[in-house]
């Protein structure tokens, strides 16, 4: 039996564009593996978490008492992990049920209250910047 000319650089031509195909669709087109969407939504869901806990870890820190000599100190310090290490032992990124603190929830926190002004209250910005 006789095959065609024509067989052998079709079947190269088609390897050849799909392999093109996948290259332009993974590296242009955003398509992904099921590992790599696991593992985006995973982060996605931690950090709607986080945005959605930071308010009450800020509400949290502010109910202390002597708040705002407390949070003038936390201002004062320059080192966001030492910031990060005061609310996460006092418990303020602990949220009910969990033993551990959340340390991307103290990392927040720590910039929610570090960055609120002076004369406004922290909760209010921290609900406006997860918004």
């Amino acid at each position: 039996m006789r095959v065609p000319v024509w067989i052998k650089p079709a079947a190269w031509g088609a390897v050849c564009g799909a392999v093109g195909i996948m290259i332009v669709g993974f590296s242009w087109m955003g398509w992904n593996l099921g590992h790599t969407t696991k593992r985006l939504v995973a982060e996605g869901s931690e950090s709607a978490v986080i945005a959605a806990l930071t308010p009450f870890c800020v509400s949290n820190y502010m109910k202390q008492p002597e708040a705002a000599k407390q949070l003038a100190l936390l201002r004062e310090d320059t080192s966001s992990y030492t910031q990060r290490d005061v609310i996460e032992k006092a418990g303020f990124a602990t949220m009910p049920g969990n033993k551990e603190p959340t340390s991307g929830l103290a990392a927040a926190c720590e910039i929610a209250l570090r960055t609120a002004s002076a004369g406004a209250q922290p909760l209010a910005e921290a609900k406006a910047a997860t918004k």
